[in-house]
């Protein structure tokens, strides 16, 4: 095409909670998630060995007593960055769904994530804020926060990260509406290319009432901008 626009991964195509209860699972984490404790082991053991080629192919000697234990390090850090993929939804949200007579707007600000960014393998940093209109059903505030960890602890886009807390949130509540906003710093965009330092990104996805009336979603945006 004239824009060279590529196709994007259809993971909306797909329901936020598969029946064993992962959610937008990687093609190898049910893999990873079934492990036993030898081949998790020689998992870490191959991404160091990885990590090795790498650091040589940089023109370092991994033999130096900085880098020894390094790769291995990495390897640990990496698979803790991504753990997001094993979770299961269920064991996020355990019993914490509650049956409430309450049709206001709920909200939690300032959530904090961290990311890597898929396209260069850098962290991407900042807040989250989510809020829902119930439809007799609410949800304990600490698992709003562990939503918004567990996909955020995956190789990610900003704009799908925002998609997919949203859609999980009305998948599991059937809610009136739900808003999620993140506001994030990306390491590939200060630290590299342009290098515009203090720059931020802002996204949103906007489900339900907060979609369709202009009021709830402005009700939202001006109760996010007070401190």
């Amino acid at each position: 095409t004239p824009l060279n626009t590529r196709p994007a991964s259809p993971y909306t195509l797909n329901p936020p909670v598969d029946s064993d209860g992962l959610s937008w699972p990687s093609v190898g984490a049910r893999k990873r998630l079934e492990s036993t404790e030898e081949e998790a082991r020689e998992r870490e053991l191959k991404i160091a060995d990885a990590v090795k080629t790498i650091l040589t192919e940089l023109g370092e000697d991994v033999n130096r007593e900085g880098l020894l234990e390094t790769p291995e390090r990495y390897a640990r850090a990496m698979l803790f960055f991504t753990k997001g993929y094993e979770d299961n939804i269920k064991d996020v949200i355990k019993r914490a769904v509650f049956e409430e007579d309450h049709d206001e707007m709920v909200i939690v600000k300032d959530i904090e994530i961290y990311s890597l960014c898929e396209h260069h393998l850098v962290p991407f940093f900042g807040k989250v804020h989510i809020g829902y209109i119930p439809n007799k059903k609410v949800l304990g505030l600490s698992k709003l926060a562990r939503l918004a960890e567990m996909y955020s602890r995956r190789f990610q886009v900003q704009e799908r990260l925002t998609k997919q807390i949203a859609m999980a949130l009305s998948d599991i509540l059937k809610p009136r509406g739900v808003a999620v906003v993140i506001e994030a710093t990306h390491m590939c965009m200060v630290s590299r290319g342009v290098q515009k330092t203090g720059s931020s990104t802002s996204t949103s996805c906007m489900l339900g009432c907060f979609r369709n009336q202009q009021k709830t979603r402005e009700e939202f945006l001006t109760l996010l901008s007070r401190k």
